[in-house]
C-alpha cells in the first residue's frame, strides 16, 4: 500500500520504533506509506534489528532482503538507550514525536521507560504502542513468543492442513501481520483522542490474543453448541460446500461457492446441470455434510481441462458481482488503552 505524494494522511506525524522481526515493523510500515516519518531506534549494542541478518538473501552489511520486506519508507537511528547519551538523544526525539511503539517482551517497556508512564513527562500527548507475545500486566508478561507458537498455543494449527497429516500452520507469519494491523488501529484511534485532548495514553496488543481471535466462529460453535471442528481435507471450508480444492489435469484450482448462485454458476461451466436436481447437493449445508460424494462428481470433471481453462471458465460463467450490505457481527480484538 502506497498513497500518492498529493496524498499522505499521516504527513506530520513523527513515530519512533524499537521493533524487529515482524509484528511492529510490518503495521508502522503502513504508517509509514500513509505519510508518517517513521524512525527505527535500533539498538546501537546488538547491531540493530535482527532481522537485517536473515538469510537467506543478504543485501550488504547488516541489510537483507528479509528486512526489507517489512521497512519500506522508514528512517533509522541506532542507540544504546542504557547510555546516558543515548537515552537523551532518545528523549529529544519523544519530544518532537506523537507516538513510540515497540514489540518488546511484556516486562520489557516499564524497564527500559518505554511506557506513557515515563515518557508523559516529557510529552503529555505521546501514545505508546506495545505489541507483546502476551501483554504486561499478567503472569506471562516476561515469557517471549512468536507468530507461529502462537497459531500452535491458540488451536489454530488444530483447524489447519489435512485431516490425516500432522497439523500445519499457516504458510506467512500471518498473527504477527494481524497483530501489527491491530496495534496500529488502535494507535491511531488514540492519536484522534490525543490532538482532541492533549494527552496520550499506553495501547496493548498481545499475538495471543490476536491468535485466539482468529477462531473466530469455531469458537463461537463450541462455547454455544459444544462443537468442536475439526480439519477438513483439502483445505474445505467447515460448514458449507462445495468450497474446497479440486485437481485440474494440470494442477490444482480453489473452487468457492458459498452461495446458490455460485454452485448454479459452477455447473453451469461444468455443464453438469444434472448437479443441481440431486437431493444431497440442493443446499450448501448439503452439499457440506456430502463432501465426498460431490467430490468424485466434481473430480471427474475438472480433470478433464487445465487449470487456465478453468480459470478462463470461471471468468465467462461467474455471476457479476454486485454490492451488497453488510452487518457487523463481529469486531477485531481490541486494543487496549491506558492512560
Amino acid at each position: 500500500m502506497s498513497a500518492p505524494d498529493d496524498l499522505k494522511p499521516l504527513a506530520g506525524i513523527r513515530v519512533l520504533t524499537l521493533e524487529q522481526f515482524a509484528s511492529a515493523p510490518y503495521g508502522s510500515m503502513f504508517l509509514a506509506d500513509l505519510g508518517a516519518e517513521v524512525i527505527k531506534v535500533e539498538n546501537a549494542a546488538t547491531g540493530g534489528d535482527a532481522a537485517r541478518y536473515a538469510g537467506p538473501y543478504p543485501l550488504g552489511p547488516a541489510d537483507s532482503e528479509y528486512f526489507q520486506g517489512w521497512n519500506f519508507n522508514k528512517r533509522s537511528v541506532a542507540l544504546d538507550l542504557s547510555s546516558e547519551d543515548g537515552r537523551r538523544a532518545f528523549e529529544h526525539l519523544v519530544g518532537g514525536a506523537q507516538a513510540v511503539m515497540n514489540n518488546l517482551r511484556g516486562d520489557v517497556p516499564g524497564k527500559l521507560g518505554l511506557d506513557y508512564a515515563h515518557l508523559s513527562a516529557i510529552n503529555p500527548a505521546i501514545v505508546c504502542l506495545h505489541i507483546s507475545a502476551y501483554g504486561r500486566d499478567n503472569e506471562r508478561a516476561s515469557r517471549p513468543g512468536y507468530d507461529y507458537l502462537m497459531q500452535a498455543e491458540a488451536g489454530l494449527m488444530s483447524l489447519t492442513g489435512e485431516p490425516d497429516r500432522a497439523p500445519a500452520r499457516f504458510g506467512t507469519s500471518t498473527i504477527d501481520y494481524m497483530s501489527g494491523l491491530t496495534g496500529v488501529v488502535g494507535l491511531l484511534a488514540c492519536l484522534m483522542r490525543a490532538g482532541q485532548t492533549g494527552r496520550g495514553c499506553d495501547v496493548d496488543v498481545s499475538l495471543f490474543d490476536v491468535a485466539l481471535h482468529q477462531l473466530n466462529y469455531v469458537a463461537t460453535w463450541y462455547l454455544n453448541e459444544g462443537h468442536v471442528s475439526t480439519r477438513a481435507e483439502r483445505s474445505a471450508h467447515f460448514s458449507v460446500g462445495p468450497v474446497q480444492t479440486y485437481p485440474t489435469a494440470d494442477g490444482w484450482v480453489y473452487v468457492m461457492c458459498m452461495t446458490d448462485k455460485f454452485w448454479n454458476a459452477l455447473v453451469q461451466g461444468l455443464e453438469r446441470h444434472d448437479l443441481r436436481t440431486e437431493p444431497q447437493f440442493a443446499t450448501p449445508e448439503l452439499r457440506c455434510r456430502h463432501r465426498h460424494a460431490l467430490s468424485v462428481q466434481l473430480d471427474a470433471e475438472f480433470a478433464k481441462h487445465s487449470t487456465e481453462h478453468w480459470l478462463k471458465t470461471s471468468g465467462s460463467c461467474c455471476p457479476s458481482r454486485r454490492s451488497t450490505p453488510c452487518r457487523r457481527l463481529s469486531t477485531a480484538p481490541l486494543p487496549r488503552a491506558w492512560g
